[in-house]
């Protein structure tokens, strides 16, 4: 029996749809050789996103979790940054198995669907049509899309008067607790990936209302 009635479903994108890690690794590892700065591990990286660029740069540059770079050298990698970020944005990312299906079968109930991510604009929309999915959903906020981002509740509370749809009939599809902190303050449901990236904890630890490993779990999870 579905646990879930949703009339809206929204999707997190990096951890959740994409595995974008290996496309930043790369631009990751240039800023660093750039500024002549060791480079990253990859298993690192994995534990850094999920917040936006900004975040991840500063604890590359600081090789630390809750990492502040000196305000110069932040100010300097940035738009190094972006600038290899910007070519490798794509080229090395894959899609979770088990995507496609679960988004064709949330679709075929007639939900309305979103993508909800603290990815800049710049980067999810190419990113989204690299991976064929930019056309699955009939709206994408950006982290820019608004002045707050998650975990503020701003994008999913903006997403849900987009679909004129209550919270309450609302389900968020995440991987981190700043899904599961956004959905609780917006009156969402949530469900979190296994596989996701939340800076190395398990996702259990913070009580969304149900963890799967795979989107083709939804055809026991959602009616």
């Amino acid at each position: 029996m579905a646990r879930f009635t949703p009339k809206m479903v929204l999707f997190d994108l990096d951890g959740t749809l994409i595995d974008s890690v290996p496309d930043l690794l790369v631009a990751v590892n240039a800023m660093q050789r750039d500024l002549g700065l060791p480079e990253r591990e990859e298993s690192g990286v994995r534990n850094w996103v999920g917040n936006g660029i900004e975040p991840l740069v500063e604890r590359a540059l600081t090789n630390d979790l809750h990492g502040k770079p000196d305000a110069a050298l932040f100010a300097e990698a940035m738009p190094i940054f972006k600038r290899h970020y910007a070519e490798s944005n794509g080229k090395y990312s894959c899609v979770f198995p088990g995507v496609h299906e679960g988004i064709a079968y949330v679709k075929s109930l007639g939900k309305s669907v979103g993508c909800v991510t603290n990815k800049a604009a710049a980067f999810t929309l190419p990113l989204l049509k690299d991976m064929g999915l930019f056309d699955q959903f009939e709206t994408i906020i950006a982290g820019d899309t608004l002045p707050l981002k998650k975990p503020d509740p701003a994008p999913l509370i903006y997403a849900a008067g987009w679909f004129k749809v209550h919270p309450r009939e609302a389900l968020m599809i995440g991987d981190s607790i700043s899904d599961v902190k956004a959905a609780r303050t917006a009156g969402f449901s949530i469900v979190c990936m296994s596989y996701g990236y939340n800076h190395g904890e398990d996702i259990r630890h913070y009580h969304p209302d149900a963890v799967i490993d795979s989107m083709a779990e939804f055809t026991g999870l959602i009616g």
